[in-house]
């Protein structure tokens, strides 16, 4: 059977690890050329030699997603390097304030504007005319749960709110253009932070959380990310979708 993105090309931010690393190495297993972005370039390269490994195509590439130069640099080298681009995961992220003194603070609010929000908007600037010189395209943006209720720091669920809100406004306005925008909502996942919370007693918490009983697994998050950004999806754009064990459905 042929894989579902043979002979495209992907790009992922955040790559270096947890969902990102997850969804890259997924993406290239399913046949796509695949550029690994992180701010963190050796992060990005222990990815990239990943899926070398497992016999894909993958490059690495530094990148602050908050730096529109920098992300414009990001689409062209990989246009460059793989002839052009079909599918984008814009999931670099950070989640900041969770200190007793945290809750007004500008400067955290900031940061996860900057990144969260202005990372996914810079990424679809540059993006969105590369897969319209291609034909189409798919895009996803990590949001998360977060991004559809009040619940968590307030710099975190404005940043996530904004994400799907930018999803939508923007995916209506290239749905005529072949180009589908979605977002992916996640609920708590098995990642190096949620592992600092585990180690530090909150597993029972976190699991608790999730009707299903448990958190999430990097990969099945990626699992909904290939989904969206495949042609099983061709009917479904402008739509936040939670994978969250039913911890929205409360």
């Amino acid at each position: 059977m042929k894989a579902r993105f043979e002979g495209r090309v992907a790009i992922v931010t955040g790559g270096g690890g947890g969902l990102g690393r997850a969804a890259a190495s997924a993406f290239a297993r399913e046949g796509a050329a695949v550029a690994v972005v992180d701010i963190d370039q050796v992060a990005a390269d222990e990815t990239a030699a990943i899926i070398d490994a497992e016999g894909g195509r993958a490059l690495s590439l530094a990148i602050d997603v908050a730096e529109s130069a920098q992300v414009e640099r990001m689409v062209a080298v990989t246009v460059k390097a793989f002839g052009r681009l079909d599918a984008a995961f814009n999931n670099a992220g950070v989640s900041e304030g969770y200190g007793a003194d945290d809750e007004w603070n500008e400067a955290i609010l900031d940061r996860a504007l900057a990144i969260n929000v202005r990372g996914v908007y810079l990424g679809m600037k540059y993006q969105v005319p590369e897969m319209q010189r291609g034909g189409g395209g798919a895009i996803v943006n990590t949001a998360s749960i977060a991004g559809l209720v009040g619940t968590g720091t307030y710099h975190y669920v404005a940043s996530k709110h904004a994400v799907v809100g930018l999803t939508r406004a923007v995916a209506m306005k290239y749905a005529s253009f072949g180009i589908r925008i979605n977002a992916v909502c996640p609920g708590a996942v098995r990642t190096a932070m949620v592992e600092r919370s585990i180690a530090a007693g909150f597993g029972p918490v976190l699991d608790a959380l999730h009707p299903i009983g448990r958190i999430g697994e990097a990969t099945e998050i990626a699992d909904a990310v290939l989904w969206l950004c495949s042609d099983q999806a061709s009917f479904v754009t402008g739509h936040p979708l939670a994978v969250d064990g039913g911890a929205t459905a409360r």
